[in-house]
């Protein structure tokens, strides 16, 4: 989502996650522009759910943690995305688990017909919302501000009674030796049961994470059809990684 917004808008998304106290004359002077139209910002990120307005000012709407994901690798996370929704065709089931680049896969459905999306993502909801076509099921369970997700054994319950053709899997980090990999327990958990769920398992993760290994395990690398990463993922690595048989796409 964030990708999206100008330049400006960026920034103060950046001071408000940095300082939640941050006044509209402190941020006009931060950003060297008149207070009129940092509350026009404002208004503009609080009617699309980026902030909360408050007196004087404004905070996040989402974790911190989401926005910083949001900054990191845009344009690569985009076409991450891009090229996810390009394997989904008219009629298809999907799972789509909570995450940053995931989440962004819905944006890019608009033409297909009767798409149908089980996810633990509340952040991919905005697209889903514009989009007449796509059909989501949203898994219930305990909310996790910092990944805009769904987690628990409610959610792990629910993901059991569906079967889909393809999943769509994130990761905070992936590699040969360590699989791929997630901080939280919980997250690690969700991944692990779409991917049971589905016939296809698609990993979309963006280069920086290549040679990374979070807390909690998830799956061996083997275990997933495909990978698609960004184009600055080096070409030693992708050696690597096809030469252990994996499909991987650099977008």
């Amino acid at each position: 989502m964030i990708a999206r917004l100008s330049g400006r808008r960026k920034e103060i998304l950046r001071i408000l996650s940095e300082d939640a106290g941050a006044t509209v004359s402190q941020i006009s002077d931060r950003l060297n522009v008149s207070t009129v139209t940092i509350r026009s910002d404002l208004e503009g990120l609080s009617e699309n759910g980026y902030i909360i307005r408050t007196r004087g000012g404004a905070i996040p709407a989402f974790h911190p943690s989401i926005l910083d994901r949001q900054k990191t690798m845009a344009e690569g996370k985009t076409r991450i995305a891009k090229a996810a929704a390009e394997m989904v065709g008219d009629g298809d089931k999907i799972m789509i688990v909570a995450g940053t680049t995931t989440a962004l896969i819905p944006r890019f459905l608009l033409g297909r017909r009767d798409v149908h999306i089980v996810t633990n993502s509340t952040l991919l909801l905005p697209y889903a919302r514009i989009n007449p076509s796509l059909h989501v099921t949203l898994v219930g369970g305990q909310f996790l501000p910092s990944g805009e997700a769904t987690v628990g054994p409610m959610a792990l319950r629910q993901l059991e009674q569906f079967h889909v053709r393809m999943a769509f899997l994130g990761t905070d980090g992936f590699s040969l030796g360590s699989g791929f990999t997630a901080h939280q327990v919980d997250i690690a958990e969700m991944v692990k049961h779409m991917a049971r769920q589905a016939e296809q398992s698609i990993l979309c993760a963006d280069s920086s994470k290549y040679g990374k290994a979070g807390f909690a395990h998830i799956l061996p690398l083997k275990e997933v059809s495909s990978i698609i990463t960004d184009d600055e993922l080096s070409e030693q690595s992708k050696a690597e990684l096809e030469a252990e048989g994996l499909s991987v796409a650099c977008v």
